[in-house]
């Protein structure tokens, strides 16, 4: 604070009888302007002079009294030195009134030392402000467990990772990824857990946020009345899932002894439940379908009441035929060198009557009683001579078209004749050939059929003999 604010006081000091009581009752110098700034009220001074004291009270009581005269002439005196320091007094008022305007108009050093700290204050109750309107407060519920907490963030996704959850592609997030959040809110996230269900014979891995196996069938749509769980309903599934076989309830058909019993079960196979129809396979009894099969819903399985045996029989086994070529005959021609002979096979049969019908019996086992000796076959590879002397002139085709009708391999209905010429066994023989007369090539039946005329004429053929010479 500068000095120049007490210089006004210093003057005051020098004028005591200012304090005194008017000596004119219109003047008005003896009270003094008391203003002052608060913050610079000046400490009291020890040498002003008490108002209205006419002696101080500490002079000698030795003292004479004035007398009278000298009582009149301090009286005048003091009037006019009263006069005086009433015109000083109103001077000195006029300057303190114009020091009081100036330090009106002059900003005070103490409130610009207190004006950043306000604005500071000012920023920082805005800011405040601010600070509560972006809190929210969010009840967030983390696989079934809930908590308040508050949070800057503007949705769930931002919420989720200051949270520090990892949400999963089946984890169920509710509202959605992405969705604005505002104060009261609730944020859910359920957990997906993998179950690896067999359902009624069918496996497949599914993804459930229930916590219990009964929550996760109901989740899942399973039906759970009547149906067997491999584990307790109340069972609680970890993050790590677990492996459940369901079987449902299913109604099924068995077909036994002519009767239809139909039965709800959740069997896991045929066989399972046939026993809770009440029925007994017995030896060699079965069912339509395996008996190992999972039983579906409105199947119908029939019973097999199967009886029967065994049968053994013996079977010929054919021998094989081995040709080889002979250039001493003639082509077409072939001779037997070793007959052949069949051997002998025993096979057994099951013969089984199922429901009261034979079925066709079925070969289980075969046993080789006599090894079959294969036929040794002679095949002529000599060219034949297709002329008989005395003989090639004749119509040999108009007597093969009467005999056979022109057709090598015709025999007559007795079985007795064959081929073009109808030739007797006996007779084909005789002539060279082998075998039967109709297995031989048509050049050579025309050939023998020559060497017959030559021999015995036209006689062999009674009927057609005639056609010879037309």
């Amino acid at each position: 604070m500068s000095n120049s604010q007490y210089e006004t006081y210093e003057s005051y000091e020098t004028y005591g009888p200012a304090y005194a009581e008017p000596v004119h009752g219109g003047f008005d110098g003896a009270h003094e302007d008391t203003y002052r700034p608060a913050y610079e009220v000046p400490p009291p001074r020890p040498g002003l002079p008490r108002q209205g004291a006419a002696e101080d009270a500490s002079a000698p009581a030795s003292v004479a009294r004035p007398t009278r005269a000298e009582s009149r002439a301090e009286s005048r005196a003091e009037v006019r030195a009263g006069s005086r320091a009433a015109a000083r007094t109103g001077s000195h008022r006029r300057s303190a009134r114009r020091r009081k305007a100036r330090y009106a108009e002059r900003p005070d050093s103490s409130i610009l030392r207190l004006l950043p700290q306000a604005l500071v204050v000012a920023f920082l109750a805005g800011g405040t402000t601010a600070f509560v309107a972006k809190d929210k407060a969010i009840e967030l519920n983390v696989d079934g467990k809930a908590r308040t907490l508050h949070t800057f963030a503007d949705d769930v996704t931002e919420l989720l990772s200051e949270e520090g959850v990892e949400v999963g592609a089946h984890d169920v997030v509710a509202p959605g990824p992405g969705t604005e959040i505002a104060s009261g809110d609730e944020v859910a996230v359920h957990y997906a857990r993998p179950v690896r269900l067999t359902l009624d014979g069918h496996r497949r891995e599914v993804w459930t946020t229930a916590h219990t196996v009964a929550g996760a069938l109901r989740e899942l749509g399973v039906r759970q009345e009547g149906a067997y769980l491999s584990t307790s309903h109340s069972r609680q599934i970890g993050r790590e899932g677990l492996a459940l076989d369901v079987r449902t309830e299913r109604t099924v058909t068995i077909m036994a002894d002519g009767r239809a019993r139909t039965v709800r079960t959740n069997a896991a196979t045929v066989r399972e439940a046939v026993d809770e129809a009440g029925i007994t396979l017995r030896g060699q009894d079965t069912t339509s379908v395996p008996q190992g099969s999972f039983p579906r819903d409105g199947q119908t399985v029939t019973v097999l009441r199967i009886t029967g045996g065994k049968e053994v029989r013996e079977e010929p086994i054919p021998f094989q035929v081995r040709r080889s070529e002979d250039p001493t005959l003639f082509q077409g021609t072939e001779v037997v060198e070793r007959a052949g002979e069949a051997g002998l096979r025993r096979v057994t049969y099951s013969l089984r009557t199922v429901n009261g019908v034979k079925q066709k019996p079925r070969r289980i086992r075969a046993e080789v009683v006599r090894e079959p000796r294969p036929q040794e076959v002679k095949v002529g590879t000599k060219p034949r001579p297709t002329s008989v002397q005395g003989a090639d002139h004749l119509n040999w085709q108009g007597l093969a078209a009467c005999e056979s009708g022109g057709r090598p391999d015709a025999v007559d209905s007795s079985g007795t004749y064959g081929g073009l010429y109808q030739f007797d066994t006996h007779t084909w023989q005789s002539l060279g050939g082998s075998g039967r007369p109709q297995d031989a090539p048509a050049a050579e039946q025309t050939y023998r059929a020559k060497k017959l005329y030559v021999r015995r004429g036209a006689s062999p053929w009674p009927h057609c003999g005639g056609r010879l010479h037309g």
